[in-house]
C-alpha cells in the first residue's frame, strides 16, 4: 500500500492535527505579558502560530484544532481573521478549543491533560491518526513523510526529533534510540542530558511533535487521567510510560520541503527570539520566507508600500541589510541590519541598528536604538537612547544575558491595555 501514488495524501486526510497553543511562555517575559507565546509576532508580518498552521495546510492536513488557554484573546483574534478560509463543506477547519472544563472541573494541567479534556471532540472527528504539535516553534516541515514513517514502522507513537547541542539539551526532552530507531529512553528536560554518541557534544531532542495512532492515544490519555501522581504531560508521563510496552519510534527531522538543511527554532527566550529574527535579514537565511513552494500563511492588515523619504546629508531615509514591512515610513532615518514590522515610523535623524521593531511603533527624532526588541505600539520619545549603555538601560528596560534590550509600552509609561 505504501507504494501507492496517494499513500501519503490518504494518511494526511485521515489525520487530525492538534496544536497546543495555551502556554504562557514565561521565558519570553515582557513579550507574553498580554499575549500567549504562539501569538508573539515573528518575521516582520507573521505570528509564531502561523508556522505550524502553515505546515499543516501545506502538508495536506486540513482538520486542525488549536488548544488555547493563557491570555488567548490576540491569538483567537488572529486565527479568526487569518485562518477562517478553509472550506467546511469539504470537511476542512481550524477549530478553536479553549480551556472550558468539558471533562474536568479544572483548567489544563499539562499538555496531555489539554488533549484529554477535549477527547470527546477529538473522537467525534474520528481520525485514524492524531498529530500533536507545539504552537510555539518556528520551522517549515512536511508532516506527511513523518506520518507515513509512523505507519510503515507499525508504531503506536512517533516522536519528531532534532539534534541539539548538549549544552542546550536540558531545555528539551532527550531520547536514546536503538538501531531500528525505536526509543529506548526518554528524559524530559534532564539536568544532565545524555549525548547521542558517548563523549559527543550533541543530543537527540524532542521537537514536541507527536504522531499517535488514534485508539492508542485515547487509551493512554484515559489511563494517565486516572493516575493521581501524574503531571499529565506528554514528555514527563505519556512517552516514558509507553516505552516498555509499546512501539515508540523516533523520526529525525533532517530536511525541509526544499531539500535543504532542516531549520527548527525554539524561540522560547528573548535572546533566542531576537537571534531568530536577526537571522532572517541575512543574505541567505536558513529559513527562506520567499519560498513559494512552501508559503507561510498569515493574516495581515492592508498597508501601503514601505516609504523612504529625504535624501539630504545627515538626513537620508534608508534601510540597509534589513527587512521592512508594508506601511513603514523611514523619514530621514537610518535603519541597519534590522527587522521592521508593519506601520513602523522612524523620524528624522533617528538610527536603528540590529533591532527587532514590532508593528505600529513610532520612533522619535534623534533616537538611537541598538540591539533591541521594541514591542508593538511603543512610542519612543524624541532623543531616546536604547542599547548603548546597558547600565542605564537596566534602570528602565529589561536587558537580557546576551545584551538585548527589551522595551514595552508599559516601560515607557504608555499603558495600552488599561488593566487598571
Amino acid at each position: 500500500m505504501d507504494q501507492a501514488p496517494r499513500f501519503v495524501s490518504q494518511l494526511t486526510r485521515n489525520t487530525l492535527a492538534l496544536i497546543l497553543a495555551g502556554g504562557r511562555g514565561s521565558r519570553l517575559k515582557h513579550l507574553t505579558m498580554w499575549r500567549a507565546k504562539p501569538a508573539v509576532p515573528f518575521g516582520g508580518k507573521f505570528r509564531v502560530i502561523d508556522f505550524p498552521l502553515s505546515n499543516c495546510v501545506n502538508s495536506g492536513i486540513r482538520r486542525i484544532g488549536v488548544l488555547t488557554q493563557y491570555k488567548a484573546h490576540s491569538l483567537i483574534h488572529h486565527i479568526q481573521k487569518g485562518w477562517g478560509s478553509l472550506r467546511g463543506d469539504f470537511g476542512e477547519f481550524v477549530e478553536l478549543l479553549p480551556a472550558q472544563q468539558r471533562i474536568e472541573s479544572s483548567w489544563y494541567a499539562g499538555t496531555a491533560d489539554a488533549v484529554y479534556q477535549n477527547l470527546d471532540i477529538v473522537r467525534n472527528h474520528n481520525p485514524e491518526y492524531v498529530l500533536i504539535l507545539a504552537g510555539d516553534h518556528v520551522y517549515k516541515m512536511d508532516y506527511g513523510p513523518m506520518i507515513a514513517y509512523h505507519v510503515r514502522k507499525g508504531a503506536d507513537l512517533t516522536v519528531g526529533c532534532v539534534h541539539v547541542p548538549l549544552e542546550r539539551a536540558s531545555d528539551f526532552g532527550v531520547m536514546a534510540t536503538d538501531e531500528e530507531g525505536r526509543i529506548v529512553r526518554f528524559d524530559e528536560k534532564p539536568k544532565n542530558p545524555t549525548p547521542t554518541v558517548p563523549g559527543g557534544n550533541m543530543a537527540l531532542g524532542s521537537m514536541g511533535i507527536y504522531v499517535f495512532s488514534a485508539r492508542f492515544l485515547y487509551e493512554q490519555l484515559i489511563k494517565d487521567a486516572d493516575t493521581r501522581k501524574s503531571q499529565h504531560d506528554f514528555g514527563h508521563n505519556i512517552i516514558p510510560e509507553a516505552l516498555p510496552r509499546y512501539r515508540v519510534m523516533a523520526y529525525a527531522f533532517a530536511n525541509d520541503s526544499g531539500g535543504q538543511s532542516a531549520y527548527w527554532r525554539d524561540v522560547g527566550t528573548l535572546d533566542a527570539y531576537w537571534e531568530a529574527n536577526m537571522e532572517l535579514v541575512g543574505v541567505t537565511p536558513e529559513l527562506n520566507l520567499y519560498d513559494t513552494s512552501w508559503p507561510i500563511w498569515t493574516y495581515q492588515e492592508q498597508h501601503p508600500p514601505a516609504k523612504f523619504i529625504f535624501d539630504d546629508d545627515g538626513r537620508r531615509g534608508m534601510a540597509v541589510d534589513s527587512m521592512v514591512s508594508g506601511g513603514c515610513v523611514i523619514s530621514g532615518a537610518v535603519v541597519r541590519h534590522s527587522l521592521l514590522f508593519s506601520a513602523v515610523r522612524t523620524h528624522s535623524y533617528a538610527e536603528v541598528v540590529d533591532s527587532v521593531v514590532m508593528g505600529d511603533v513610532d520612533i522619535g527624532r534623534h533616537s538611537r536604538i541598538r540591539k533591541a526588541i521594541i514591542d508593538k505600539g511603543c512610542r519612543i520619545p524624541e532623543g531616546t537612547t536604547v542599547g548603548w549603555d546597558h547600565e542605564e538601560d537596566a534602570r528602565r528596560y529589561h536587558v537580557t544575558p546576551a545584551g538585548v534590550v527589551v522595551v514595552t509600552p508599559e516601560m515607557l509609561g504608555q499603558d495600552l491595555h488599561h488593566a487598571r
